[in-house]
């Protein structure tokens, strides 16, 4: 019988616990944790009721040789923690965003092109099926050249369910949370804004906030290109859209309900889609996914060089509205 892969998740934030239970689900993986909060581990046990060797320290952990390591920890760990895991010769699934900055993720990138492992990012709204179904839209040309890409999400549900309450503290959390819809506009159009303009601020009378609590970004092209998304830690219940406007037709998906809505130009009508919105399938297959390459069958969705994009969109977002003006996207730091 063939012996059972090790895999550690590391950090049991709501996050980790997701990904413990639905690997362990799985039936071929030996799923371990790796938490030092005993409060964390406890509520752990409560929630997955799952015998689970449970690591305290990662160095530790990592001296026992495991095959896999998934990094879901706060970001400003995910850096020092995966480049370590690929250096002791595991492959890494990651959790969004790359790292706490720019430079950072490009000591990431560096040391993945150092090592034969896999790693991956946690992009898992790839894995949405409305989102995919977006996408195909753009690849199959069905809308024509798209000229407008618009993401938007309000969630203050996000501060509620933090348990760290980092976001009070972190100026641009906003963005580092939502690292997801930069990272689709190169998922969807796959090529990198040329420059970004920025603008936000922190108001409203609310029990939590960050700076800023509302963002909007302004993402050109080398082309006749616009991509806009919108952040806030204000609305309730959450928002969260895209849209896509092409020359031959235009697709919204509402993420919350499921809906897809594709108009076309040339006959003027409009029609509507419907896509499950149960989160477990979409890790479910970002975890298939992730294990193909480390197998080899596959190359990884969200290597570092494809996840770095969006590293540097915020890069420059950020940037942009401290100084109040555009700001080109900057190169992957040497």
């Amino acid at each position: 019988m063939a012996v059972k892969p090790r895999i550690v998740v590391v950090g049991l934030g709501s996050i980790g616990r997701r990904h413990a239970r639905l690997l362990a689900r799985r039936g071929d993986l030996i799923v371990e944790w790796c938490e030092s909060d005993q409060g964390a581990v406890a509520v752990a046990h409560a929630e997955l009721g799952l015998p689970a060797h449970v690591h305290a320290s990662f160095e530790a952990m990592l001296t026992t040789a495991p095959e896999i390591v998934v990094i879901a920890t706060p970001h400003a760990c995910h850096e020092a923690q995966t480049i370590a895991a690929l250096q002791a010769g595991a492959h890494v699934f990651c959790e969004k965003p790359m790292a706490a900055t720019l430079e950072g993720a490009a000591r990431m990138l560096r040391a993945a092109q150092a090592t034969s492992r896999a790693l991956t990012f946690g992009f898992q709204l790839h894995f949405n099926p409305g989102l995919r179904r977006l996408r195909e839209l753009v690849q199959k040309g069905d809308l024509g050249e798209p000229l407008h890409v618009h993401c938007r999400v309000g969630s203050y549900i996000t501060l509620v369910n933090s348990r760290s309450r980092y976001q009070g503290q972190m100026e641009g959390a906003l963005l580092m949370d939502y690292t997801h819809q930069p990272d689709l506009l190169y998922w969807f159009l796959g090529e990198a804004p040329s420059g970004v303009f920025a603008s936000g601020g922190q108001g409203g009378q609310l029990e939590f906030s960050s700076n800023p609590n509302f963002f909007n970004l302004n993402c050109d092209y080398r082309r006749p290109l616009l991509a806009t998304i919108h952040l806030n830690y204000l609305q309730m219940p959450e928002r969260h859209e895209y849209e896509i406007v092409g020359d031959q037709g235009w697709a919204m998906y509402d993420l919350n309900t499921g809906r897809v809505r594709v108009g076309r130009r040339s006959s003027a009508t409009e029609t509507v889609e419907d896509y499950p919105v149960d989160r477990d399938p979409v890790y479910v297959e970002e975890h298939a996914a992730f294990l193909d390459a480390v197998a080899g069958r596959r190359a990884p969705e969200s290597p570092p060089a494809d996840a770095i994009v969006s590293m540097r969109i915020i890069a420059a977002a950020l940037a942009s509205w401290r100084l109040g003006t555009r700001v080109e996207l900057p190169p992957v730091p040497e």
